[in-house]
């Protein structure tokens, strides 16, 4: 049955002006950092600035330690990541393919922390980094960070797509569990896994909550917290600064999703999450 176009334009339409609603905010960003303080008050709405300026630039790499701070925010970024990915796919694959005594309730268990709100392990983690010394350092923010239960989940969900037989029968064949990840499991969930760590990524470059009660020197800030200075009491209201601290943000984490996406949407659809 053929769908008529009259029917299909209004949705076009609807969809389209969606579209424009979501990428807006972006846009907004992008055109606003390139406009004086001035031009911003003038035509706050406006998308293209009268006279485009790098200045909102220049002041922000000027006035902070703009390379640190994106190095500080990188750092933190990827060995959380790859921290997240090693210990989720290893406890992912135990869940799957070993037999122990308790093995669904400590799963039920281990699950079911993604759904406490971040204070009830906030104050906590925050005693004990201090006692560590580890205040007012990346490794305080990192450390906290080195597994992740919605990552277990997500690749446990991947692994029981494989067989099991499969596994079974490279372990007739002597084969090792390392080798049995490496070899056969890895490469057979490798979207999966390249999607999680890309969501790990995204998430932990844009934190702010947990970074903003560690760091507390600005050459041991993130981009989040940068960006704070600049629309808070203590920065004044330059919001076009503000703005160019955003897009300097986004750039990395929206290229690599806009690569990414269809790994990302695939691994969350055959996961049941919508």
């Amino acid at each position: 049955m053929k769908i008529s176009k009259k029917v299909t334009i209004p949705w076009h339409i609807i969809l389209i002006f969606i579209i424009f609603l979501l990428i807006f905010p972006i846009i907004f960003a992008v055109g606003t950092s390139f406009k004086t303080l001035q031009d911003a008050y003038n035509n706050p709405l406006s998308i293209f600035p009268t006279s485009p300026t790098l200045v909102n630039y220049k002041v922000f790499f000027e006035s902070l330690p703009a390379f640190k701070v994106t190095l500080n925010t990188f750092i933190i970024a990827s060995v959380v990541t790859i921290f997240k990915v090693i210990t989720s796919f290893l406890a992912a694959y135990a869940f799957v393919y070993f037999i122990f005594k308790g093995k669904n309730v400590l799963y039920f268990i281990l699950i079911s922390t993604i759904f406490l709100p971040f204070t009830v392990t906030m104050i906590p983690n925050y005693l004990v980094i201090s006692k560590m010394g580890l205040g007012n350092s990346i490794w305080g923010v990192i450390l906290p960070q080195l597994a992740d239960a919605m990552g277990i989940f997500l690749l446990t969900q991947a692994l029981r797509s494989i067989s099991i037989s499969l596994i079974e029968v490279a372990r007739l064949d002597n084969m090792s569990h390392w080798h049995i990840m490496k070899d056969i499991v890895l490469p057979l969930v490798k979207p999966a896994v390249t999607s999680t760590g890309i969501w790990f990524f995204i998430t932990s470059w844009n934190e702010y909550v947990w970074p903003v009660l560690i760091l507390k020197s600005t050459e041991n800030f993130t981009l989040p917290l940068a960006l704070q200075m600049y629309i808070s009491s203590e920065g004044g209201t330059n919001f076009t600064v503000a703005m160019a601290v955003s897009v300097i943000t986004m750039i990395l984490p929206l290229a690599l999703y806009l690569i990414f996406q269809k790994y990302i949407i695939g691994t969350f659809i055959s996961s049941g999450i919508k």
